[in-house]
């Protein structure tokens, strides 16, 4: 069986909208960026440099998904900071592949600085991201390195989705 509903996530900078975008395509699923799904005081918020807490996540997360449950087939980028947070990803969603995108902070960091308009802001809600993350486990998600050059990352993503699912994709 053939992996439908993927969840790539990490903290900001990460890599999740590019690599989730790339493991879509190769396997002709829809995308969705989570961040095209907050609402308008979501990204207000983060623009000034405050940082989200759990209730301003909750709509979002339940908006996320309800993508996958009224899709067939979908790869969603999200940070998915927290267990609770997957838990909601994953209601009535038992097959989801979660991958874990994971790098340590002056690599994330260093991506930041090179990116051009976007409201996620500065240094502090970079750091409120890593003291809020909670790794998933080896058993709960694919640990990637993003350490990597991008299309190695997409090809260990899409090797481990296709050994989660011990299925060729």
């Amino acid at each position: 069986m053939k992996a439908k509903k993927i969840l790539v996530m990490g903290v900001s900078g990460c890599g999740k909208s590019l690599i989730g975008s790339e493991i879509a395509n190769s396997l002709g699923l829809p995308f969705h960026d989570g961040d095209d799904y907050h609402p308008k005081a979501n990204v207000d918020k983060m623009a000034q440099g405050t940082p989200l807490n759990d209730s301003d996540r909750i709509g979002w997360l339940e908006t996320l998904n309800r993508i996958y449950i009224e899709s067939n087939a979908a790869v969603i980028a999200c940070s998915a900071l927290k267990p609770a947070y997957r838990d909601i990803l994953r209601r009535e969603n038992d097959d989801l592949v979660i991958v874990y995108l994971k790098g340590d902070f002056e690599t994330i960091w260093s991506r930041h600085q090179q990116r051009a308009n976007h409201y996620f802001n500065g240094e502090s809600m970079l750091r409120s991201q890593f003291e809020t993350l909670v790794e998933p486990s080896e058993a709960e998600a694919v640990h990637i390195d993003i350490a990597q050059d991008v299309n190695q990352v997409v090809q260990a993503c899409l090797d481990a989705i296709k050994e989660r699912k011990h299925a060729p994709i």
